[in-house]
């Protein structure tokens, strides 16, 4: 089963010179990047790819909003400074509160394996400050092939896919994946579910009862979601290739308690092509050219609460992204040159309503119709020389961002930003079961619209008449960061170690300042350091172990205006993740995972953050094959605990606070979580 991968990660930190294809996937496991594979194969228990990476890796922590469109953070960094491709296409979410974050508009039952590359060390992709998710999806197979899964768990859930794969022709291959997919509102370890956390915060004071859910609402599930994917591969010619491929998302009445609105729908449709041609000459080695397109709609409304009831107000939301790159490589002597053109055209735009009417007067755009342009050139060398790697990367941004002023009398500034950003990343094998690493480089990120222009939800004055705060602050600058990597990776007979640490300077951190009445993001000055340990040991050949551990500690150089502390925000504690695996044959298969995590005691109060409990969970699972079957049992945090992940930055809208100490609402996560699946294979 998955013995054979632990094996080949044990080895492939030795002999990956030689270019060793995984078992799982075909990728290169490079020294600077955390490989997720057979995300398909493992996280069957739903489509929240979120979760999964949490599980998975010791370096992602979870922002937990929902039952399912979580967010992550990488290395104490979220939104626009991590960086999420989908087979190379740039993915955003239309919503500004993150009820839709990048990475949920794909599903673990469509994902071949994810890399994550943490640092500066990327520059092909725009926006790359502290790390970039690589999500890689299924690929058309060469013969007829498929699978159906059929998924029940606790709570109500239920999940049924369909994948079928092979050849039309002797040069066309095709992929047509689909699922469907709805659960209800889970519990946490108290047996509260969404409606019990609410009233949970309502009875301690903290939260008014009008963000309680109406009776005729309160048994709604927490969402609902259908899926497909489909490829189609031309081989043209020998060495020329055409891919194609579609992705539609289409999730319905998502409930998100923590918040004060609930997601009407959430609908994602995502295009790409990809040209392929390979040996054209001397200096093309391998040339590709990508278009692609994403569009999100995300309307959220307050319809399902009790402020809802006679009156409820939507924030509708739009984002759409266009996206095209070519770039070529080539070797000259022991150099492998990479150059390339990539551009980049979003556009977002957000609409109030009340009762499915806009607003009256200028009070009904909160993100006005604006355009993010970027237009780049980037270039790379791999220089191998004896036993030490180098590799050097040079990218130019030039981004314009623009809002649509003729639809408002608010006159907003366009903003430019320039910034030539690179890298060096050095590999050092000092023998074949030894390596050293380092790595400096730098990055950069521009603002988004939120950050610049965002304008708040109306609120009626005393006097009379409307006032919509401007959140958004328009003379924001870029965020750089310059960051240093050390590490090494050794190998043994039966194990393998890897450490690292690392340290961050980010000038012009874009923090939220929560005592400001308007105009709330500010540039400031930051640091975030590190250090991750991971590794795999082979007991026997049936017994094999996998660990990992992440710290970060963040400070900001000076207090936000008005405000007197420096700690940062999202910076999550030391998380530690271990799992051990059993593989009693070649059918039947054991895994039990432990997730740990120190209490929260540095966090940024002053925006809303707290104190959240150290905790530990153990996760069950067990799968037997016969013939064709699979069948897939577990459990999830098995002793039932209550606990929470993430913490209450204000840079969310979270359910209102109704006193000067009072902290606004904690989603804690599920409780014991029961699940299977059946697969059938053809």
């Amino acid at each position: 089963m998955k013995k054979a991968i632990y094996l080949s990660l044990a080895c492939s930190l030795w002999i990956q010179a030689a270019q060793i294809e995984l078992e799982t996937i075909n990728v290169e496991t490079k020294v600077d990047t955390e490989v997720i594979q057979d995300v398909r194969g493992e996280d069957i228990k739903s489509a929240d790819l979120g979760e999964a990476l949490f599980k998975q890796s010791p370096s992602v922590s979870l922002v937990r909003r929902s039952g399912v469109a979580n967010d992550v953070i990488v290395r104490g960094q979220k939104k626009d400074n991590i960086n999420v491709t989908i087979d190379g296409t740039k993915v955003y979410g239309a919503c500004p509160n993150r009820m839709d974050p990048p990475i949920s508009h794909v599903l673990t039952n469509n994902i071949d394996y994810i890399e994550i590359n943490e640092g500066p060390y990327n520059v092909e992709d725009f926006g790359v400050l502290s790390a970039d998710v690589k999500i890689h999806t299924i690929q058309p197979m060469d013969e007829f092939q498929g699978d159906i899964n059929l998924g029940f768990g606790s709570w109500g859930y239920k999940k049924a896919a369909l994948s079928a794969s092979g050849a039309i022709t002797e040069n066309v291959k095709f992929l047509i994946s689909a699922s469907t997919e709805t659960s209800g509102q889970y519990e946490d370890g108290d047996g509260n579910d969404f409606v019990g956390q609410i009233q949970r915060e309502i009875d301690l004071g903290q939260t008014i009862p009008a963000t309680q859910y109406q009776d005729k609402y309160k048994n709604l599930d927490a969402y609902s979601k259908k899926t497909v994917l489909a490829k189609l591969f031309w081989n043209i010619t020998d060495n020329q290739e055409l891919r194609l491929s579609y992705t539609g998302n289409r999730s319905d009445d998502v409930l998100y308690p923590s918040s004060k609105m609930d997601a009407l729908y959430d609908y994602s449709d995502i295009f790409n092509a990809e040209y392929i041609a390979t040996d054209l000459g001397k200096y093309s080695k391998e040339l590709k050219i990508q278009l692609y397109q994403s569009e999100v709609e995300h309307p959220m409304s307050t319809r399902y609460r009790l402020m809802g009831a006679q009156n409820y107000m939507t924030h509708a939301l739009t984002t759409k992204m266009q996206g095209a790159s070519i770039k070529n490589s080539f070797d000259v002597a022991n150099h492998t040159i990479t150059a390339g053109l990539d551009y980049s055209l979003r556009n977002w735009d957000g609409l109030y309503t009340k009762n499915e009417k806009p607003l009256p007067g200028d009070f009904y755009y909160s993100i006005n119709d604006v355009d993010t342009e970027n237009m780049a050139f980037f270039i790379k060398d791999e220089i191998k020389m004896d036993k030490l790697v180098l590799d050097l990367g040079l990218r130019y941004d030039d981004t314009t961002v623009t809002p649509g002023n003729d639809r408002m009398k608010l006159v907003q500034e366009d903003n430019a930003y320039n910034e030539l950003n690179g890298y060096v990343f050095g590999t050092y094998h000092m023998d074949t079961t030894t390596k050293f690493f380092a790595g400096a480089g730098k990055s950069s990120r521009v603002p988004d619209a939120k950050e610049l222009y965002w304008i708040g939800a109306p609120k009626p004055l005393p006097t009379g008449g409307m006032f919509a705060p401007s959140i958004g602050t328009p003379d924001l600058e870029a965020t750089i960061n310059y960051e240093v990597d050390i590490g090494m990776e050794k190998s043994f007979d039966n194990a393998s170690v890897k450490a690292k640490v690392f340290y961050s300077q980010l000038d012009n951190f874009i923090a939220f300042n929560s005592s400001k009445m308007q105009n709330k993001y500010e540039n400031v000055d930051a640091t975030i350091y590190g250090f991750e340990l991971s590794g795999t040991y082979v007991a026997t050949t049936e017994l094999y172990f996998d660990y990992g551990l992440a710290y970060q500690r963040g400070e900001k150089e000076n207090p936000l205006v008005d405000q007197t502390e420096t700690d940062m925000p999202e910076i999550p504690p030391f998380k530690f993740n271990a799992a051990v695996n059993y593989d009693y044959d070649e059918t039947l298969g054991f895994k039990a995972e432990f997730i740990a995590s120190d209490a929260w005691t540095n966090f940024d109060i002053e925006n809303g953050e707290q104190e959240l409990d150290a905790y530990g969970i153990v996760n069950l699972k067990a799968s037997k094959r016969w013939g064709a079957f699979e069948l897939t049992v577990g459990v999830d945090n098995v002793f039932d605990k209550t606990y929470a992940v993430s913490n209450t930055y204000n840079d969310l809208i979270l359910l209102p606070i109704t006193g000067p100490d009072a902290n606004v609402m904690l989603m804690n996560e599920p409780g014991r979580y029961l699940y299977t699946n059946l697969q059938y294979k053809f």
